[in-house]
């Protein structure tokens, strides 16, 4: 027996058993922690809906209301750009305040839209999530290259949507929002599998990997998020 190659073999196994111990535990607390920020976005949203102080302090103060949408994209880019630089502590936080900050700027959908209509497009979306998050998963077909250009066609109706704020078309807006379904639904299958990929690297359910994880979670929140959104455009009933 050559003791060398046993050595290696050994390392190889030992590698292979650290992964393979680390990635359900990771691959849990993506969902856990995007779970939790669903709910706590909701929670925040119908409570602040039901709170007539806070929305007309939302609906009049625009200083209050562009300080909320300003900081939103603050706290995301934060979590997003610097998490290796962050400990786990203050990037679980950031993301918190995100949910918070994010469910009170949703909190309009509960005036615009019936809670019936909201609630069954709610359960639409998680289906909808469900299957493409599970198909990303499993699915053997490299997403790469289905990726870019879902970045690239969401990049062009952030564009549209801009232009559309001063045109005012309701026919554009209803094409923005079948094209959004369209790219969230793919995102949330190559970000699924990205995810998985790159948990999958991570040897470890320390701080590194679990910074992984809570990224991994804020991806497929925002995924989520905006699918809902396009989808209730579509679906949801306006109040009279």
């Amino acid at each position: 027996m050559n003791y060398n190659n046993f050595q290696m073999d050994g390392s190889v196994r030992d590698h292979e058993l650290s992964l393979s111990a680390a990635f359900p535990v990771l691959m849990r607390k993506v969902y856990v922690w995007m779970t939790l920020a669903l709910l706590l976005t909701g929670v925040t949203a119908y409570g602040v809906a039901t709170s007539p102080g806070i929305m007309m302090a939302l609906a009049t103060n625009k200083i209050l209301f562009f300080g909320l949408i300003i900081a939103e994209f603050a706290l995301v880019l934060g979590v997003s750009g610097a998490i290796n630089r962050l400990s786990l502590a203050t990037a679980t936080l950031m993301f918190v305040a995100y949910s918070v900050i994010n469910g009170a700027l949703l909190s309009f959908i509960f005036l615009a839209y019936t809670m019936e209509s909201v609630t069954s497009v709610f359960f639409i979306t998680a289906a909808t999530f469900a299957v493409m998050a599970v198909f990303g998963y499993t699915t053997k077909k490299d997403l790469t290259s289905i990726g870019r250009m879902l970045f690239m066609a969401l990049i062009g109706i952030i564009i549209a949507t801009l232009v559309n704020m001063f045109i005012g078309s309701s026919g554009l807006n209803m094409i923005i929002s079948y094209v959004g379904v369209l790219i969230f639904i793919g995102l949330t299958a190559y970000d699924s599998q990205k995810i998985k990929e790159m948990l999958a690297m991570s040897g470890s359910t320390g701080e590194a990997g679990q910074k992984l994880a809570l990224l991994g979670a804020l991806t497929l929140y925002l995924d989520f998020i905006n699918l809902f959104i396009y989808l209730l455009r579509i679906f949801g009933q306006k109040r009279d």
